[in-house]
Order: C-alpha cells, then structure tokens, then sequence
C-alpha cells in the first residue's frame, strides 16, 4: 500500500527518492509524487507529481531538472478522494488571509493511514482560511502543521499529533528550516536509515525503500517521533522521552535488491509460482528436528520467551489473519485439531477486535501476515493482548516487522520479497511453517511418536521436488485458461483440508483476472450454489484421494447432473477419467497432510493464465495494494 521514503543531504538526493518509489512499486499505488527543497534562484518548495507509474515521474523530474537535498516521495493508495493529479502526495499547506500562513506552500508532508477525525479539523482550518486542493485526509496534517509553526517544526508536528485521531506514519519539512525532516509513526510504520557517510540521514515506510543506499536502519515504535537533520538524528517517544541509542538500536538489514529483478519472466507472480519450491526448502532450512526452539527469537518485545514452556501451558489456539493468509490459518486448523488434538479457531483479524469474544489465557494467539505489517492484523494482535492473551506467535516472511518485533515467539519464513500483489510463494512459505509448528504442538502434547516425527520430516524434506513436479503441469492448466478467459464466474469446491484451498483458489481467480469466484465446501452445494451451475458456469474441484473422496465424487455428478463442465485436479489413483464435460489434471502423487500445499499451485498457475489471456494487469491489479497498512 502506500510508500514513504524521504532525506536530508548534502547532495541532490532526487535520484535516490525515485529509486526508492521503484523500490516500493511493488506494495500497489495509483498515483506518486516528490517534493523538494528547492536551492535555486528562488529558493522554495517544488514537486512532481504522477497518477501514472513511477517511471513517468522519473520522466518528469528528469525534464524539470528538479534538485534539493531535503526531499521526501510517496506511492499512494487511494483511500480519501480519487486516484487523481490533486489527491497525489506530497501535499503542500497553502492558506490566505490573516489567519493562515502568510507564507502559503511552506510545509511539505506525506502521509501513510487514515486520520478519522479530518472532516472537523478540515472545519476548523477553513474557519482559519486555510484553502485546500484536495480531498485528502493527508493535506489536513500539512494545514494543521502550519498554523501551529512558530519557527520550530518539532515543535509544531509534537503539538499536531494529539489532535491527530487515526492512524499515521508521516514525514514533514518546512522552507523555513531547509536542512530538518521530521519523522512521526502511530499506527502506521516508518523507518529511520542512517547514512554509511555521516551526511545525510533518510526516513522510509519499509527498509527496502532504502536498499543499496544503508542498511543500518533504526526501527520507530508507536508513538516516536525523529527530528532527523544530514550530521544528526534525535528519537524522543510519545510521552516527549529523548530515546538512546539502546531503547532505539540500529540494526543492520541486508536488503537484496537483486530479488526483485524478474529475469526471464513475464511477470513476477509467475516468477514467483516457479520460485515455490526454493522457498519452500529455505523456509525449511536447518529443520532437522521437530522442536519448539525453532519458534524462539530474538527480536521480539518479551524476550527470553520460551516456546518449549508456552506449548506446554496452552489449551487452545486462535489464529489472526487476513486474505490468503486468513485461507493458510484455515488449512492449520485441520492440521492441529488431528495431529496435535488442540482445539483451534480461526478469526478474520480485520472483524475480531470489533466483536466481544471471550479470552482465554491459555490461548496461544497465532497471526500470519506476509509484510508483517498488515494493520488489521496487527490491530487484531494489540486487542488479543489487551485481553489478556500473552501467549502470542507469528508466522511472518519479514524477520525486522512490528509483528516480530510485537509476538513473543516467531517462525520466519523464507520466501524472499514477493512483488506481485496476489500472494504465491508466500502462502505455501506460510503452511510450511504452520504445519512445522503443529508438529511442535502434538510433541508437546504427546501426540507425536518418534516414528511419526521420522515420517513428517521426510515429506518435509521432499517437498520442494514434489512442487517442482506439480509445475511441470503448466501446458495442461494453461488449456484450462483457454476455457476460463471466456467465462465471468466460476465455481471451486473442496472438502476437509482442501477447502480452504479452494476459497484460495477462487481468491486468486477474482484478484487477477477480474473472473467472479466463489469456492464452497462440496457438501453444501445442495444447500444453494447448485442453483448456480450451469454450463457457462465452470466448476473447479479439489479432489485428493483422501477419506472424503467418495462424497466428493457424489458432489460431482451433482454438477453433472445439472449440466456443468468440471474441472478436476485428481491425485493419480482417484480412477477419475476425463469425458464429456469433466476435464481432469492429475498431481504426481498424493501427499498426505501435506497436499493441500501441492494442491495450491496448478490455482495459482489458473489464476495467473487466465489473467494473462484477458490481458489485465498481473502484477498490479485494479484496485488492490500488497501490503494492506491501512484499516
């Protein structure tokens, strides 16, 4: 979702705001922009601005010749007011009359997160003749900074943020202090990168913005603010606490910028699909027993947390998360009510904190998020804590997140960055973890015998071959495409562990392709999508050769009965032959506990084929952001 990336130098530090917006392209955008302080023959704030990609602001600041050495840039989501040349960051304050600025356009800012109470300070502020050009919630922060500016820019953003109700990451500066930006984080994240040559310092959303310029970068905790000039930095908390080097430490963080070239491929989700089975192994690297120390760490809040002694104690799991990673929590509950015997629910973390729910200290409360910085989860997270709920662990693919940094114990995965906005290699990346950490649970639980532990690692270990033969099925899934393309619903079914894979399945159809999908157990097709089925209708089936196979099939000739086409990803002994109206694939083997991440793939490779022959935009779809900071 949104980006921020800002500095203060000694040199021209445009080129390094606009490498650092290509860096964040990734998260989705509709429009982006930088502003500078301008030292030329007129000395002032100057911008460009975008409802294109990046690469046309690139344009534009290469034919205006735009220059400073204090500067901050943004990609923006479109939450408050439309995608248009208006609304797009950075926004300039500008007022008339005695009670405004007499000096109009002297602060800049970018805003990440939504401030709830904008209507009534953008009331307030027009009663001072404050003029506003946008709808935004962000250009009210820029007013508002002004008309509190008495020659102190600290001064005026520590007496903004308490009448600020929302969430927030900002970064500001003023004309009148041309060497000072100022960082601000509440409920939002921001980063501090400090600079390798002791003269310029640089703020940003994500620690990749700042890839191949440092890698030393001090993480903001809710609440900070940072007064950050190019020979000096200086953290203080909400409470208005200067911070020391201890309580805020630099940290190094190694971000490739290599992984996010696209190679050979046309897009990064299908680099992404065939990476699955790398990340897979990575994520499982140095795996070679089954035990609760892997879930130990050290960046967390609570340190000295031990896993051994939490998976003991608890009763029962919840599980917080949203989107794909809601679907890879819905496949684990399965996995730890059989093999560990724990009760286990699953909450959509954006609806959890809105609804009284009973606590129950013995809960172990997991949330999954990819960035590690999705705010409903993390919001999710702060409620279940509030209740009660210490015992608290993460599956997240960034080890330097806030929820790292906010669960007591933790398992990273290993996927690598992932660009394309509809999650792949994250998701399977995600149920890995999750079933190493059912596998923990039943051990602490005695219910997992040694010749068990023995037989789950060596699936383990084999998984990332088992992938690699399930995407040698492409050319078949690319026929199906070819089918799909033409239709606007389909339909995907599957029972037990594989349901969640369906609705996983229908989630990437409909994200990228802009196909409508909705998936449903195959039981409940008789209690009311049956009334769907047609034969313009097609109906995707999740068919492992597991326990429930023979139900399943009976839903099948449900469909057919009715005249719908099936198509049917069949393990090889399910005797499920192609015909009239039934098109099947079959998967190199079964694989047990573990096929609902084998499953997973050929959807994927649906998904992204069908896109491909609609000709939308893979990568970017309309409407949609990868990281989701904003509630």
């Amino acid at each position: 979702m949104c980006g921020i990336i800002g500095a203060v130098s000694t040199r021209n530090i445009v080129p390094v705001l606009v490498q650092g917006l290509e860096r964040l392209e990734y998260r989705g955008y509709d429009s982006c922009g930088v502003a500078v302080y301008a030292q030329d023959a007129a000395p002032g704030l100057r911008r460009a601005r975008s409802t294109s990609r990046v690469a046309d602001l690139a344009e534009q600041v290469a034919t205006t010749h735009l220059e400073g050495a204090l500067g901050i840039a943004h990609t923006r989501w479109a939450t408050h007011g439309a995608p248009a040349l208006h609304n797009a960051h950075p926004h300039f304050s500008h007022g008339t009359g005695a009670g405004a600025s007499s000096k109009a356009g002297r602060v800049a800012l970018v805003h990440n997160g939504i401030i709830e109470n904008h209507d009534e300070l953008r009331a307030a502020l027009q009663a001072c003749s404050y003029v506003f050009n946008s709808q935004t919630d962000t250009e009210v922060i820029a007013h508002l900074i002004d008309s509190l500016y008495d020659g102190d820019l600290l001064d005026a953003v520590k007496n903004a943020l308490p009448q600020l109700r929302g969430a927030y990451a900002i970064a500001v500066f003023c004309k009148a202090e041309p060497s000072r930006l100022i960082g601000a984080r509440s409920g939002s994240p921001l980063v501090l990168g400090v600079g390798m040559n002791g003269k310029e310092h640089f703020l940003a959303s994500d620690a990749m913005a700042l890839a191949g310029v440092t890698d030393q970068i001090i993480y903001l905790e809710e609440g900070d603010l940072v007064d950050v000039q190019h020979e000096t930095f200086a953290l203080c908390d909400k409470a208005n606490r200067v911070l020391s080097a201890s309580q805020r430490p630099i940290r190094t963080v190694h971000t490739n910028s290599g992984a996010i070239e696209i190679g050979p491929y046309r897009h990064y989700m299908h680099k992404e699909i065939f990476e699955q089975p790398r990340s897979v192994a990575a994520t499982l690297q140095g795996v070679v027993r089954i035990t609760p120390e892997l879930f130990d760490q050290q960046m967390s809040n609570t340190p000295g947390a031990n896993a051994a002694r939490v998976f003991a104690q608890i009763d029962s799991v919840l599980i917080l998360a949203c989107g794909t990673s809601y679907y890879s929590g819905c496949v684990a509950k399965y996995w730890i009510e059989s093999l560990a015997k724990v009760p286990c629910n699953v909450e959509v973390a954006s609806e959890y904190r809105y609804r009284d729910s009973v606590p129950n200290l013995k809960t172990l409360v997991v949330t999954i998020t990819q960035s590690g910085e999705t705010a409903d989860t993390l919001a999710a997270l702060r409620h279940a804590q509030s209740l009660g709920m210490a015992h608290t662990l993460t599956i997240c693919n960034v080890a330097t997140s806030a929820m790292v940094r906010e669960c007591s114990l933790a398992y990273v995965t290993r996927a690598g960055v992932e660009i394309g906005v509809a999650s792949t290699k994250a998701f399977t990346a995600q149920l890995a973890g999750l079933f190493l950490m059912t596998l923990c649970l039943a051990q602490a639980k005695g219910m997992l015998s040694d010749a068990e532990e023995a037989r789950h690692l060596k699936a383990m270990r084999h998984l990332p071959a088992a992938l690699q033969a399930v995407l040698a099925l492409e050319p078949q899934v690319m026929a199906w495409a070819e089918d799909f393309a033409k239709c606007e619903n389909a339909l995907f079914l599957g029972r037990g562990t594989h349901y969640p894979i369906a609705m996983e399945g229908a989630l990437k159809l409909k994200e990228i392709s802009y196909v409508h999908a909705e998936a449903y157990p195959a039981g409940e097709l008789k209690h009311g999508p049956l009334a769907l089925v047609t034969s313009a209708m097609p109906v995707v089936t999740v068919a492992p050769n597991d326990a429930l196979l023979e139900k399943l099939k009976s839903n099948m000739h449900e469909v057919r009965a009715r005249g719908g086409v099936l198509y049917v990803l069949a393990d090889a002994d399910t005797r499920i032959e192609s015909g009239e109206g039934l098109n099947v694939i079959r998967m190199p083997e079964h694989y047990g506990e573990l096929s609902p991440m084998l499953h997973a793939v050929p959807l994927q490779l649906l998904a992204y084929h069908t896109a491909c022959a609609r000709g939308t935009d893979v990568d970017k779809p309309r409407n949609l952001a990868k990281s989701v900071t904003v509630e």
